[in-house]
């Protein structure tokens, strides 16, 4: 996969890449190195970031949803990150 012609993929090489407003969703980042990557506005909808590196990332307004795998003891909600999950069922339509 590529991304703003990053090479995207488990263990990428991606310090202080921008990937600003890159679309993704569904990517495979695990153990990727984002340190100092700006993501500002990504969508990271049911990305794999298990094990990345987010050491200075910028994840100001990136989406993601229940389905986005962070590393553990990441505070994505801490890190600015918009929860775009989808609105409770309330109901037959």
């Amino acid at each position: 996969m590529e991304a703003k012609g990053y090479e995207i993929g488990p263990g990428a090489d991606l310090k202080g890449a921008d990937l600003k407003g890159a679309d993704l969703a569904w990517a495979d980042l695990e153990g990727a190195d984002l340190k100092g990557a700006d993501l500002k506005g990504a969508n990271l909808k049911a990305a794999n970031l298990g094990w990345a590196d987010l050491t200075g990332a910028d994840l100001k307004g990136a989406e993601a949803d229940q389905f986005t795998h962070w590393p553990k003891g990441f505070d994505p909600e801490a890190a600015g990150v918009i929860k775009a999950y989808p609105p409770p069922r309330t109901g037959w339509r």
